[in-house]
């Protein structure tokens, strides 16, 4: 059993940890940009473009791709590198084939100190890096046309959920108006039977129709407040705000022709535009895939230097005070052989080999050259061109790919552009057709109008009964329901045209 004074700790702990995570989600949301209480589409749009996250990350690639360019450039110029280091070597006896320093009368090395530098310059040059900016714009270009591609489906998500938004308020008007016109019918209803033109069943049937109509408000009411929160969310804001639509879509006739559609879609339609991008950067990639039979050049040169220092300079002592003993030794023995000949030779001056102070302190002066005292080594350039000779056929194959998929591109792009004209007929007929519907339900919508103001007289006059009353509201409540859907049915193909055109064509 859990302890009460634990358990309250655990339950002060997870509230302190809740109260924590919703501080960082308010700062988070709080970050987020305040929409306007009243809101054009032109702002929606501004809004999202700064914070719709998707949008936002095809954007990002614009900054690498720049970069991909500057690299580009940058491999034309000489690189250059620079290396320093240190190191130790412990005391002990210099092995020497299989002798020692010890074996030749020399003693115990001591501790020794390194350091180095070295600076190297190198420039390489072929074929493959003087096509590369080129290629690098061309795919730049690619990318940009990838953003606009992004750019344009937020303009559609984004005319889409805004028009979306009107749908759902119209549909909450119509469900409020149908709520107006079933209470009338229960007054109505109500009036007909305290005159005893009717039966209570009149009545019970005009309350169900108030009840469903009630129905319809609320689930219409949540169907807008859904399409709102939508919309915020495809703007990238908070969606707990609360906005009204500030532009509204009217119904007017496309006058729009085909052949100048074509002529912008062509010239401006982000999809087609990328394919043409990625087609030129393909056509570059074959010149860059020919590099391979063409030589290339590489220059090298550096400076280096080294310094050496010894803990102790006995070892050093030792060595040159052994150097002069065998060169007296040498010249002794030199002597005696001089006074050995029939002829005797003079004898040298032995004395002149002597180990003298100023030798001593010169070996300690050497010895002060860590870590800075370099010794530079000899300056050297090297100039290498290599020509490829056969490389088992991958260049050949390397060629012919990059080839392929230069023309795979041009066909894609041929491909769009067919595509592109059939969808621009297709769909500037479909804006036409959604028109004239669009006006054909106007038209029903008066006249089952007509038709219902003339089933109320007439059932207030009793020639009519209540379920034929009914059914010409329902008969009017779908025709003003038809009526809407056929608008925004137009609405909705005019913002698929402006999608292929790539620009807008509503004022």
């Amino acid at each position: 059993m859990l302890h009460t004074g634990v358990f309250l700790r655990i339950r002060h702990g997870a509230r302190a940890l809740l109260l924590i995570l919703v501080a960082t989600e308010s700062v988070t949301l709080g970050a987020q940009e305040n929409v306007p209480a009243s809101l054009s589409l032109a702002e929606a749009m501004e809004i999202a473009q700064r914070n719709n996250p998707t949008y936002l990350q095809t954007q990002n690639d614009e900054r690498l791709a720049d970069w991909d360019v500057r690299q580009a450039y940058g491999a034309l110029l000489p690189t250059a590198s620079a290396n320093s280091g240190v190191s130790w070597q412990g005391a002990g006896a210099q092995q020497i084939g299989g002798l020692t320093l010890g074996d030749l009368g020399i003693g115990a090395q001591p501790n020794y100190y390194f350091s180095n530098y070295s600076l190297n310059f190198n420039y390489s040059l072929n074929w493959a890096k003087v096509k590369a900016p080129a290629q690098a714009k061309a795919q730049r270009g690619a990318t940009l046309a990838q953003i606009r591609i992004a750019a344009s489906n937020l303009v559609s998500q984004v005319t889409g959920a805004y028009v979306e938004v009107l749908r759902q308020q119209e549909a909450v008007r119509l469900a409020q108006q149908q709520l107006e016109n079933n209470q009338f019918n229960l007054r109505l209803a109500q009036g007909q039977l305290e005159v005893g033109s009717v039966t209570p069943i009149d009545v019970g049937l005009a309350e169900i129709q108030v009840g469903r109509s009630e129905v319809g408000v609320l689930q219409s009411s949540n169907s807008l407040e859904t399409a709102r929160m939508r919309l915020l969310q495809q703007m990238g804001v908070r969606v707990d705000q609360q906005v009204e639509l500030a532009t509204g879509f009217t119904l007017s006739e496309p006058a729009w022709d085909l052949g100048d559609l074509t002529a912008i879609a062509l010239a401006q339609n982000p999809t087609l535009e990328a394919r043409r991008r990625s087609k030129e950067s393909a056509e570059i990639g074959v010149s860059s895939a020919r590099s391979a039979y063409y030589p290339s050049v590489s220059i090298n040169t550096g400076l280096s230097g080294f310094a050496r220092q010894a803990s102790s300079t006995d070892f050093q002592v030792a060595q040159a005070q052994g150097q002069i003993a065998g060169a007296v030794a040498q010249c002794q023995s030199t002597n005696d052989l001089y006074s050995r000949l029939a002829d005797p030779l003079p004898a040298m001056d032995c004395s002149r080999f002597v180990f003298t102070d100023a030798q001593r302190q010169a070996i300690a002066g050497n010895n002060s050259a860590f870590p800075f005292g370099y010794e530079s080594s000899p300056t050297s350039v090297s100039l290498s061109l290599s020509i490829p000779i056969f490389q088992g056929l991958s260049r050949q194959r390397n060629l012919e790919a990059a080839r392929l998929q230069r023309d795979d591109l041009a066909q894609q792009v041929r491909e769009q552009e067919l595509g592109l004209q059939a969808d621009l007929s297709i769909g500037l007929a479909n804006v036409r057709t959604a028109y004239q519907s669009a006006l054909l339900e106007e038209r029903n919508r008066i006249l089952a109008q007509q038709q219902l103001l003339l089933a109320r007289e007439r059932y207030q006059l009793g020639a009519i009964t209540f379920v034929e009353l009914i059914d010409a509201q329902t008969l009017f409540a779908q025709a003003d329901r038809d009526q809407i859907i056929a608008v925004f049915a137009y609405h909705d193909t005019v913002n698929s045209l402006e999608a292929l055109v790539g620009a807008p064509l509503r004022n």
